[in-house]
């Protein structure tokens, strides 16, 4: 499993500071630990084992491979969201979340095909034989798709999980999530809702250091799950090898008979 959850770690990235007390959803009662100077303090301790938690369940779905959808559009988010994801090759939206995403899925795959169409008319020579104005439009609608669309561009069917940060930032993927019955991983603070999240990781959600360590631990537990499906389709592969082997050796062995 991936390491273990460090609770100093969490501490020396900052995941405690929660809101202004005034801010809280008193839903997030349990995950408190304290207040100090006018400020939610979150419970380390909690924060680890949901960590370790959502770990084990993010690891399943990686190795049944299904993909994990990444969902950050805060600015102190999005950098850290892109590397990490790619890390793992999981796809992820950090521009604006296109309304529809999950929920008319099929016209967001039309306007990814619509980009692999233009990469292709590019490449067989139609792009050239457009006028000057014909050739701006498109490469300025591939730009916009590339920025909205680029990262998901590989997810061809409806993603196993989402992972989100600020549920209350990104409360469209949210309702379309719970629509879909997909489940939802999140990054959840003092001021946000967490019954609206199958996997609550109470934490800061603000600060890029905060966010950057529990993602740091979250792909690591993707990353565990993609070698061992990988070892996984390595070992039915040698068995299958094997097994043809066996039976054209057993088959070669009747024949001289």
């Amino acid at each position: 499993m991936a390491n273990n959850i460090e609770v100093k770690d969490l501490l020396d990235a900052g995941v405690h500071f929660g809101h202004l007390t005034r801010k809280w959803n008193p839903n997030m009662a349990p995950y408190i630990y304290m207040e100090r100077n006018g400020i939610h303090v979150i419970n380390l301790y909690k924060t680890a084992a949901k960590i370790e938690e959502a770990n084990e369940a993010l690891k399943k779905i990686a190795v049944s491979g299904r993909k994990i959808l990444f969902v950050a559009t805060k600015k102190q988010a999005k950098d850290i969201v892109a590397d990490k994801a790619s890390n793992v090759n999981m796809p992820y939206i950090t521009e604006r979340w296109p309304g529809g995403m999950l929920t008319n899925f099929v016209t967001i795959r039309k306007a990814v095909k619509k980009m692999a169409s233009i990469d292709r008319m590019k490449k067989d020579g139609t792009f050239d034989s457009l006028s000057k104005k014909e050739k701006l439009q498109i490469d300025r609608l591939r730009a916009k798709l590339e920025k909205n669309l680029g990262s998901i561009s590989d997810m061809t069917r409806l993603p196993g999980a989402l992972f989100i940060i600020d549920t209350m930032r990104e409360h469209i993927a949210v309702k379309e999530a719970q629509k879909l019955n997909i489940p939802i991983f999140a990054m959840v603070d003092t001021n946000s809702d967490p019954r609206e999240v199958d996997y609550v990781i109470p934490s800061n959600d603000d600060a890029s250091k905060s966010i950057e360590k529990v993602l740091a631990y979250v792909t690591e537990a993707i990353g565990e799950g993609l070698a061992e499906r990988k070892a996984e389709k390595e070992e039915k592969k040698t068995e299958k090898e094997e097994a043809t082997v066996a039976t054209e050796t057993a088959a070669t062995a009747t024949e001289k008979k």
